[in-house]
């Protein structure tokens, strides 16, 4: 049975409103847009001006995101448009959701109905008290310890092995992550990093990269943690799940073989099945009351394959729109919400296993993006929207940006191959998606990292 016939079958049944918050501008929350839609769901979006999400279709209403306001702005779009659900799709989206809680006591049952149990909003904040809590589960977890000051991240680093990485809480995507090799590195970067926070560094990323939460960031500066993580060599791995008070309803699981770089986003993803990432995931949500999406992020070291866990994201990744066989995620909840046993999507799933994410493996180059069978992931349904994606990012393509980049030549884009290609398998589906086409150019030459948000 197809899309339109289940849902035409459903047509008296209220469909459940969600709310897409996006305060970056990565095709994430777009490709999440377009699989609730076709799932089934009324969708709404909060996003700056000129985001992915403004040209999906079938968006429902879309809010503004304002700068010198952005937390009002997400309060004013969930009185607005009165969901069923808020979907974040960035941490500090996640953030300003815990604070709402907080401040406003009329949209606390909301925040939770999307997010899960208050208790554990502190948890989820924290890198280091995430970590523990793992830990506390029995879950491997790289080591970690919170830092202070340089003397404090020099000293811990002592400890440690010969590399760690220092990270920012509430950033994501590779942002706010640096790898270190000495206590003084460690000392140094440290500094480096407390001075990411000050208002000179605020005033850039408001007006030349039009961060719409780079003054809401400096307002909670003194709050932002640092933790130091010991280095783990190995493969990178993700895990997806949609889950509902904490049970999980779906999941994906995927191993990395090209990312943005040796600490940022995946490029290129190989399916997998893991069960101890697939525990840790279920020990997490059940501890946390969990709801709506979350992932996870390992990395399966080197020679002994253990897993290891060293992030947690506590909202929608790039898996979350994929309709996989397995486990499609953004299904898995809207028939959760509407009521059905499973998601209507199985006509469309993806046919192989090894998927590349546009247009990010396009402009940044991955090799393995280009092998002839790889699902290039194309929403070719949403013709205006692939338009959009093969363009700079909308602040990237202002007059401003383009004087500043010209004046600060930025890094090319150079794409870390994390891992060889297996053998291909395919899935056990009838036929191929339409989607699982060679996407029509050639490979693009590397482009500038000022052609990518960098908030």
């Amino acid at each position: 049975m197809s899309n339109a016939e289940i849902l035409a079958q459903t047509q008296n049944i209220k469909r459940p409103v969600l709310l897409l918050v996006a305060g970056n501008w990565w095709p994430t929350a777009a490709r999440m847009a377009v699989a609730l839609i076709e799932n089934g769901c009324t969708v709404a979006a909060v996003c700056p001006p000129g985001h992915p999400l403004r040209f999906v279709q079938g968006v429902q209403q879309i809010r503004t995101l304002r700068a010198l306001a952005s937390r009002r702005s997400l309060e004013q779009a969930m009185h607005c448009v009165q969901p069923d659900l808020v979907v974040p799709c960035d941490d500090r989206s996640v953030a300003q959701l815990h604070e709402l809680h907080r401040l406003r006591p009329q949209l606390r049952a909301l925040i939770e109905r999307s997010l899960g149990q208050s208790s554990g909003f502190e948890v989820v904040e924290s890198r280091h008290e995430l970590l523990d809590t793992a830990r506390e589960l029995g879950i491997r977890v790289a080591g970690t310890c919170g830092v202070r000051s340089a003397a404090e991240a020099s000293d811990c680093f002592a400890r440690g092995a010969p590399s760690a990485l220092l990270k920012t809480d509430t950033t994501s995507g590779g942002e706010g992550v640096r790898i270190v090799r000495s206590a003084r590195e460690a000392a140094a970067t440290f500094r480096r990093m407390r001075f990411g926070a000050s208002l000179a560094v605020t005033l850039k990323r408001l007006i030349v990269n039009r961060d719409p939460m780079a003054l809401w960031s400096w307002s909670r500066r003194r709050r932002t943690a640092i933790t130091l993580q010991q280095f783990v060599s190995g493969i990178p791995a993700n895990i997806m799940v949609a889950c509902w008070r904490g049970e999980i309803l779906a999941e994906v699981s995927v191993k990395v073989l090209s990312c943005q770089g040796p600490t940022g986003a995946s490029l290129v993803v190989q399916l997998i099945q893991n069960r101890q990432l697939s525990r840790a995931a279920a020990m997490l949500a059940a501890r946390l009351g969990m709801s709506g999406f979350f992932g996870l992020d390992f990395i399966l070291q080197e020679g002994s394959g253990a897993e290891y866990l060293i992030e947690v994201n506590p909202r929608c990744t790039q898996l979350g729109h994929l309709a996989l066989p397995q486990g499609d995620l953004a299904g898995a909840l809207c028939a959760a919400l509407l009521g059905r046993e499973r998601p209507p999507r199985a006509s469309t799933a993806i046919a192989t296993d090894t998927i590349a994410f546009f247009p990010q493996a396009f402009l940044w180059g991955a090799r393995n993006a280009f092998l002839g069978h790889v699902h290039h992931d194309v929403p070719w349904e949403q013709r205006q929207l692939v338009k959009a994606l093969m363009q700079d990012p909308w602040p990237q393509r202002t007059w401003l940006a383009r004087l500043y980049h010209l004046l600060r030549r930025p890094t090319a884009l150079q794409a870390t191959e994390a891992a060889p290609i297996e053998q291909p398998v395919e899935c056990e589906i009838p036929g191929r998606a339409p989607t699982d086409r060679l996407f029509p150019v050639p490979m693009p030459p590397a482009r500038a990292m000022g052609s990518t948000p960098r908030l």
